[in-house]
């Protein structure tokens, strides 16, 4: 249920604070430029039961600012910056105001996402460089790393104050491939919309497809079929295992288990290969579409249970291994509390306690039992691990019951819904592999998109990296780092 309040901006924080307290997070904060000014929509969320709040606040024009809501939240502080960076709009009472999205060559005064921004102007070193806190005392000495990573990690820069090898304090300093992609789902058709969704992140295609879809189609009112909803929840969780699988590995890689690497990478091309049987791509593009799914083929029954006795073989080695049990327990703790008050969401909420699972907070397939949501509580790296595992045995589960359910080749689809049959906007939530990942979708009076805003859950779990990092040794930051897995494309839209 989604419901909207028109309110003040002076009401602002009082109505925030109030969500907040009833147990609802912030999930986007998204900035509209409409033919009578500025609006802000600050979406809320809470489940079971799924529930969904909006407050919207109009600016004015002239002035476009509204109090911060970055003493209540921490997520919401992240959502003004952006918002201040890209639309111009001015959280008043900010404790950090500087930039976040745009980078110190941007030029001031430049605005990408408002109306009238025109081209892009030319950029320069106008402000000076990025403002890192130097951290200083007896041996304390900073490593620089990035942007430019060997390898093909997408780039991101790093800064690391150091004492020995006990990394102090870690800013990450991410935006360098920042896309405009929200800009880039203007103007276009529903159908349109659906590539630039798949790749937000390419790893998460089925998770950002769907998000983008049942935004679609609660805006327009169409009714998917239950076949259609049963294929997607499936793909969604084809989506989970290839890429839990290929991480299990790369986690064993990073302290100097390669075999193990090599026998999880020979997986995932097994599961890749099989995506590519049931929607024709090894990514499961082109499964998810508006108004429904299609399948090619469902996999068969004794090939997944032979996928997951060769995984759990894998995570076995791997843990009955002395030296990968000790690097990885202890190592990158994040705290409950951290985790809780950053925002965290998905695998890296999980392994520091925390419940959190749209799939059950905000279902979109009528499963007979809700999935297991794993858990542990020492929020370090070996708790990452773990949550993994045990997500790959929950996920095969779910595979085998919704293949029994469907028959392929499928292809259900939504009856087209009459012209203005829905409000014209929407919401999709959506357990991706890595957390939650939410998408508001604002039709034009055309039914072109008016504004599409994506949320990767990665946008919330970046912060975590560096708090978890504290007091840990340099040569276990890739080892940290790969635990979180986080992307820089769904961050860096």
């Amino acid at each position: 249920m989604r419901t909207t309040r028109d309110i003040d901006a002076a009401e602002l924080p009082g109505q925030a604070a109030d969500l907040l307290r009833e147990g609802h997070r912030l999930a986007l904060v998204a900035a509209h430029h409409d033919a009578t000014g500025i609006r802000v929509v600050h979406l809320f969320v809470a489940g079971p039961p799924d529930t969904r709040v909006e407050l919207q606040v109009r600016l004015d024009p002239e002035r476009p600012e509204l109090p911060t809501l970055a003493q209540l939240s921490f997520p919401a502080g992240r959502f003004e910056r952006e918002m201040r960076d890209l639309f111009g709009i001015v959280p008043v009472g900010h404790p950090l105001p500087r930039r976040l999205v745009r980078h110190f060559h941007w030029p001031r005064g430049w605005y990408p996402m408002r109306p009238d921004a025109g081209a892009p102007p030319a950029f320069g070193e106008q402000e000076g460089p990025y403002p890192f806190l130097n951290v200083e005392g007896d041996g304390v000495y900073e490593i620089p790393v990035g942007p430019v990573h060997a390898g093909l990690i997408e780039p991101g820069h790093f800064r690391f104050s150091v004492v020995g090898e006990t990394i102090l304090k870690l800013k990450a300093r991410l935006w360098f491939v920042h896309r405009g992609v929200e800009r880039l789902f203007q103007g276009r058709t529903v159908d349109a919309g659906l590539p630039l969704a798949e790749r937000i992140s390419g790893d998460t295609a089925v998770g950002h497809a769907l998000a983008y879809c049942l935004a679609v189609e609660e805006a327009t009112g169409a009714e998917v079929p239950e076949p259609a909803r049963r294929a997607r929840a499936l793909l969604l969780e084809l989506e989970r295992l290839h890429n839990h699988v290929a991480d299990l590995g790369m986690l064993c890689n990073d302290v100097g288990h390669g075999v193990l690497n090599a026998h999880a990478q020979r997986v995932r091309e097994q599961l890749l290969r099989l995506n590519r049987e049931i929607t024709g791509h090894r990514l499961l593009r082109g499964g998810v579409v508006p108004g429904g799914a299609t399948l090619r083929a469902l996999p068969a029954v004794g090939r997944l249970r032979a996928v997951g006795e060769d995984i759990r073989q894998i995570t076995g080695l791997a843990l009955g291994h002395s030296t990968v049990r000790d690097r990885f327990t202890g190592t990158a703790v994040l705290t409950a509390e951290a985790a809780r008050e950053i925002g965290c969401l998905g695998y890296v909420a999980r392994a520091s306690g925390l419940r959190d699972d749209a799939r059950i907070a905000h279902p979109t397939t009528g499963l007979a039992t809700p999935p297991d949501t794993p858990r542990h509580e020492s929020g370090d790296v070996l708790a990452r691990f773990l949550v993994r595992a045990a997500e790959i045995d929950t996920s095969l589960a779910l595979i085998e019951q919704l293949s029994g359910e469907l028959s392929a080749p499928l292809t259900a689809l939504a009856p087209p819904p009459p012209p203005g049959a829905g409000p014209g906007s929407g919401v999709g939530l959506v357990e991706g592999w890595r957390g939650t990942i939410a998408t508001r979708v604002e039709l034009a009076p055309d039914a072109t998109l008016g504004r599409v805003k994506p949320v990767d859950p990665s946008f919330f779990n970046w912060p975590a990296l560096p708090v978890a990092l504290a007091n840990t040794i340099v040569p276990d930051f890739p080892l940290a780092n790969k635990s979180f897995n986080l992307s820089y494309a769904g961050n860096d839209l």
